[in-house]
């Protein structure tokens, strides 16, 4: 369990103005705790300062303005010795692709400069070890693909973001083995329906293809009907890592990265679900334009797994791909949804 400084813990999100650091926040926010550990306080840092969660019981919240990629921002958000840190912050992977210097600065350098502070202040003989949950990716693994990817298939990235994601969870091996912080890497799946603007994720599209329609807005579909991904909800991602936060990691042994649980689901399957959910009016709305280097980069991409290890551990997500429109719907839109023509 995460070390507990009376009267409680300090919690650290970075990356916390994205998308699941938000969500993440908030729901740190209102539940309290960590596991059964109550939070004393939270920090909140981004490139830009995060919002403040409008509900919860937790009174001391900061926020923090700091680019990571400036080798002296580790030190600052570490020096408070937050007990449980969330590492969200990263270049995405089409931006990370397209631009390699800047992928490797903010996606592998930030990260080893934040494992060194935490290294640096475990030094001083206090005990200090904090539990990192760090946010990984299903690009760590490169074909040829078996029908489902088990605990056991290697690590073999094809993209640039795949890299720098795969050596970010060997640190956190490595940094946890020698005793300088308790970490887990989750290797999350396509989140969607991610809320908010498009980002130059090679997988936001995915998303796209949902979230346009369901607001009466058409959507750019740049690959075939037939491409097959794992995929969860916000809400489930945020469950993630509200779980490892607290998982007891002795469970885990040497091997810290986990493939987290989501849906093996076609375009095509995402469409009927629109269907069935939205009416034939929101799929109306998805105009298809082929996209060769979106396909390429997907490609590359696994499509199924065997999560057990993560499940055996007590990590859960969705039913179905309906309940990950559902969740968009409540969580975004109100529980709403516009009276298409024709459903």
């Amino acid at each position: 369990m995460v070390q507990q400084q009376a009267p409680g813990l300090r919690v650290l999100v970075i990356g916390a103005a994205g998308m699941i650091g938000r969500k993440l926040a908030a729901a740190f926010a209102a539940r309290g705790s960590v596991g059964s550990s109550p939070i004393a306080h939270m920090t909140l840092a981004d490139v830009v300062a995060p919002p403040v969660p409008e509900d919860g019981v937790v009174d001391a919240i900061e926020t923090a303005a700091v680019d990571i990629a400036d080798p002296a921002s580790a030190a600052g958000l570490v020096a408070p010795r937050p007990d449980v840190i969330c590492h969200l912050a990263a270049v995405v992977s089409g931006e990370a692709e397209e631009d390699f210097d800047k992928g490797y600065l903010v996606n592998l350098d930030a990260t080893r400069w934040l494992f060194d502070a935490i290294r640096a202040a475990s030094a001083d003989g206090s005990g200090y070890r904090p539990r990192v949950v760090y946010a990984s990716t299903l690009a760590v693994f490169g074909g040829p693909f078996p029908d489902r990817i088990g605990d056991e298939f290697l690590t073999a990235p094809a993209t640039s973001y795949g890299t720098q994601k795969a050596i970010g969870e060997l640190l956190v091996n490595d940094y946890s083995r020698r005793g300088f912080m308790d970490g887990i890497s989750l290797r999350l799946p396509t989140i969607c329906v991610r809320p908010g603007a498009p980002n130059k994720a090679a997988s936001g599209f995915f998303s796209n293809i949902m979230r346009e329609p369901l607001v009466g807005e058409p959507a750019v579909l740049p690959v075939s009907d037939t491409v097959r991904h794992w995929v969860a909800s916000p809400r489930s991602a945020v469950g993630f890592f509200e779980h490892a936060a607290a998982l007891d990691t002795s469970r885990l042994g040497v091997r810290r990265a986990l493939n987290m649980p989501g849906l093996s689901i076609t375009v095509a399957e995402q469409i009927e679900a629109l269907r069935e959910v939205a009416g034939p009016g929101a799929v109306e709305l998805i105009r298809r334009e082929r996209d060769p280097l979106v396909e390429e980069i997907v490609s590359g991409w696994s499509e199924d797994f065997d999560p057990r290890r993560a499940e055996q551990l007590g990590f859960e997500a969705d039913a179905s791909f309906e309940d990950v429109l559902r969740v968009h719907i409540d969580e975004e839109l109100g529980g709403r949804l516009e009276a298409w023509e024709g459903r």
